[in-house]
């Protein structure tokens, strides 16, 4: 029997994640959210309320050791209270972010399982109906990516049968640092894993810094793609900045119509980088208004006063 094209691929992976059977709606602009990995210092409750009064549709929990939404931190009480916060908020769970290096060595590749299939349960019991996909970036360099690649496949087979067993779509971001780095390197990534439950995290301000057009990011890796990111950058791949968007120059109508019309249907999150949320003095509320008003009009998004 002949395996399935690449289209047949792409279709199924689709149907994983926005769910088998159903029709899907024809290409609106994508639900905006805010990832609390930008507000660390915030309690969730605060951090839920605020993205509420900004004008989020949803949020993405931060899942680092450490972090408010760490499962470990998190009681079947808690679990319940958080559920129950984000309803009376109106927000969507958009996505649960960890940070995990592949390929590791056994021990660590072993526990990088273990922390996905913790963050699978607290996304069934945060949302049941519709886990939000978990999404990660995978260290390494650029110039580790030859070296790493088919190995790197081997790993993530393994996490792709963590996302079946869970039933939950495990999304990899290309870093503009890391050895997963280019469009090229991202279809060839989940093609050769070849799995419906291991998708990517769409983020172009990692592309831009390598001057890829949006428009190029976008076509091949938006129906691949279960979740994205948005922030501007400046620099060179060797040098380079972060920043919040709006800040530098994306054209985040173009994005905001781009993706759903590439195959795009998932949801749109702000993510704050740590070089600016590092800084002395940074305000979390100050950024997430900031961001918002910066991209609600790309997004028919009713402007804050």
């Amino acid at each position: 029997m002949r395996g399935p094209t690449r289209r047949e691929w792409i279709a199924a992976a689709a149907g994983a994640a926005c769910g088998v059977g159903h029709a899907q709606p024809a290409p609106t602009r994508p639900p905006l959210g805010f990832s609390l990995y930008g507000m660390k210092t915030l309690a969730l409750p605060e951090a839920i309320r605020t993205c509420a009064a900004v004008g989020y549709d949803g949020v993405e929990l931060a899942l680092m050791p450490g972090y408010p939404a760490e499962p470990a931190r998190l009681s079947a009480a808690d679990r319940r209270d958080l559920r129950a916060r984000l309803a009376d908020n109106r927000l969507s769970l958009h996505g649960l972010m960890e940070n995990l290096v592949e390929p590791a060595a056994d021990a660590a590749h072993r526990a990088n399982l273990d922390r996905l299939r913790a963050a699978a349960d607290l996304g069934h019991a945060l949302s049941p109906d519709t886990p939000p996909p978990i999404e990660t970036v995978l260290g390494g360099k650029p110039a580790d990516w030859d070296a790493v690649k088919d190995r790197l496949a081997d790993r993530l087979r393994a996490w792709a049968e963590v996302g079946r067993a869970g039933r939950t779509v495990i999304a990899v971001k290309p870093h503009v640092a890391n050895a997963l780095h280019t469009p090229a390197a991202a279809v060839w990534l989940v093609e050769r894993v070849n799995s419906p439950w291991l998708r990517l995290a769409f983020d172009y301000s990692h592309f831009a810094l390598r001057g890829v057009a949006l428009a190029d990011a976008v076509r091949p890796l938006a129906p691949l793609a279960a979740f994205a990111h948005v922030k501007d950058a400046r620099g060179t791949p060797e040098k380079f900045e972060f920043l919040l968007p709006g800040e530098h120059g994306t054209d985040y109508r173009e994005l905001a119509q781009a993706l759903p019309a590439a195959g795009y249907r998932g949801p749109v999150v702000v993510e704050v980088s740590g070089m600016i949320s590092n800084r002395p003095g940074y305000d979390p509320v100050a950024a997430a208004r900031a961001s918002y008003a910066n991209l609600a009009a790309a997004f028919g998004r009713p402007a804050k006063k």
